[in-house]
């Protein structure tokens, strides 16, 4: 399976960037990593890809790191229309005091938008 996973640099993100590369450590996936521009995360882009060849080093998986600039959702949309994958990854999702699940606007234009199968890690 060809996956495609947007990091956005939260907390959510990089727990989600160490599912997906456990898992396709586990099922031998083609990983692919979109490290997004995201200027009001906790992150900066280099923070991000330089934990991501941490992640991978200390694992078996090989996957391609990509930059990618512009509108976090729009970008990520855009790229995975231009890449043949099977799945799109990202994390995100709080609870309301309700115990219903609330969506940030990025993860709500990737959910509505992509043209795959996404994948929610909350």
């Amino acid at each position: 399976m060809d996956v495609l996973m947007g990091l956005g640099g939260s907390d959510e993100s990089m727990k989600t960037l160490r599912q997906t590369i456990s898992r396709t450590e586990a099922v031998g996936d083609d990983l692919t990593i979109a490290v997004l521009d995201k200027p009001e995360s906790k992150r900066s882009q280099e923070e991000m890809q330089d934990e991501v060849e941490t992640l991978l080093a200390e694992s078996d998986v090989d996957a391609e790191v990509v930059t990618l600039e512009g509108d976090p959702g729009s970008s990520l949309v855009d790229y995975a229309e231009q890449g043949e994958f099977d799945q799109l990854v990202i994390g995100g999702g709080t609870l309301s005091p309700m115990g219903k699940i609330q969506l940030g606007p990025i993860t709500e234009f990737v959910l509505l938008n992509a043209p795959t199968t996404v994948k929610l890690v909350r």
